[in-house]
């Protein structure tokens, strides 16, 4: 009799559960289970008492001056409304009146966050009491051009504040290297034109995910933040469960790289050898809201699945594709290799998801698991009813005895194989 491991799979604010047969599965594997070693008050608390590479954020602000926080949309797990007391004790410490505090909802290019999405994203103690808005990518001054060719357009209010504060998380980024940092400001309150041809170089070799070190798009809207000025960064490390297991604060790159260092610690897993089929989860609510958000996760599976396998992809997508450019060009009916040809010859914002997706296509099989996606068909993607019923297919077309590897929390790990961790 086969004897079987159920592997539960963050979907939305539920679980799937997927059977897999024990002589199959390679591992499970998630970020190293590092605990939460204090009480997340402490460890805000200390990390606002002890900044990296600059004075405490209540020693470099003054009495009368503007200040605007920048805080995290709800496609990112960042806990803004834990974080927004601690930074505005601080405020209120340096004698800031809370009518000069703006907290801006950092929506890069996404959609605006509705009021009750407000409320939620800055807690209802400190939306009542304090202004807080979304930023609009057209309401933006121009501040110059990166040495990249980056035009620098920015939020106004983020613009004519005095100083400036980024809240966020720091994780796995694609191509950024790393969320967080800076990004709160670029992209998070910049032009379309700014985060196109920030986004734009993506393509570059050395835009890849675990790496700030020589990553044009992080130097690049480094840089481009720097026109505006970032005046201090808290960010915070947080598991499945959203509790905080690190935070760091101060200046905006020597803190942010103690942050990545610290999620390269946790989140890069040495595995034994590439699968013949991946299960992937991006990690739930908010890492899945969207096919857009939960794409991240496709390239964790791509890195531990073997040429012509199978990446089964769960996502519960309540908020469907997610971007209305990604859904033109994923719903085109072109071929993986005419996406990846059109965005060579055009970088488009939007198109470029697609075209992530593709490349992953044409190195393995890419089936989804999403109820709320199973009507569109999608280039480069098979829908399936199921996770058992994808297992099963996947099964039936490489064989009983198909290896497996299941990464529960794919957005937040870096898979290296065995060799590359040596």
């Amino acid at each position: 009799m086969t004897s079987y491991t159920k592997v539960q799979l963050p979907f939305g604010r539920t679980h799937l559960q997927a059977q897999i047969p024990s002589a199959n599965l390679i591992g499970v594997f998630e970020p190293h289970g590092i605990q939460q070693t204090a009480d997340e008050h402490v460890l805000i608390s200390e990390a606002l008492e002890h900044p990296i590479g600059s004075g405490r954020l209540r020693e470099l602000v003054l009495p009368g001056q503007k200040v605007a926080i920048m805080a995290s949309d709800l496609t990112r797990p960042c806990p803004s409304a834990r974080l927004l007391p601690f930074v505005l004790q601080e405020l209120a410490d340096a004698g800031v009146r809370e009518e000069d505090v703006l907290v801006i909802a950092a929506l890069g290019l996404h959609r605006e966050m509705t009021p009750t999405e407000l409320e939620h994203m800055a807690g209802p103690d400190v939306y009542h009491r304090i202004q807080v808005i979304n930023h609009n990518p057209q309401d933006v001054v121009y501040l110059g051009t990166t040495q990249r060719g980056t035009p620098v357009e920015v939020f106004r209010p983020v613009v004519e504040a005095d100083f400036r504060v980024c809240l966020g998380n720091v994780e796995f980024h694609y191509f950024v290297g790393y969320s967080g940092g800076a990004k709160a400001i670029i992209p998070g309150c910049a032009s379309k034109k700014t985060v196109t041809a920030n986004h734009a170089w993506m393509v570059h070799p050395d835009a890849v995910s675990g790496s700030y070190v020589g990553n044009p798009v992080r130097a690049d809207l480094e840089e481009a933040a720097a026109m505006v000025g970032v005046g201090f960064i808290l960010n915070v490390v947080v598991d499945a469960h959203h509790h905080i297991l690190a935070a760091v604060a101060g200046d905006g790159i020597a803190a942010h790289r103690v942050g990545c260092d610290w999620i390269a610690q946790r989140g890069k897993l040495v595995i034994p050898k590439q699968s013949d089929i991946v299960v992937v989860s991006p990690g739930g609510y908010p890492k899945d809201v969207n096919l857009y958000q939960a794409q991240k996760a496709l390239d964790s599976a791509a890195l531990a699945v073997r040429p012509g396998g199978i990446i089964i992809l769960v996502a519960e997508c309540p908020e469907g594709l997610g971007n209305a450019v990604f859904e033109q060009w994923i719903t085109s009916g072109l071929t993986c290799d005419q996406l990846l040809d059109r965005i060579q010859q055009e970088f488009v914002l939007g198109g470029h998801k697609a075209a992530a997706i593709a490349k992953v296509a044409l190195q393995a099989q890419l089936m989804l698991v999403s109820p709320n996606l199973v009507d569109l068909s999608l280039s480069g993607i098979e829908h399936q009813a199921a996770v058992n019923v994808a297992l099963d297919t996947a099964f039936a077309r490489l064989g009983s005895g198909a290896r497996v590897l299941v990464f529960p929390q794919g957005a937040s790990i870096l898979p290296q194989r065995l060799a590359d961790g040596e």
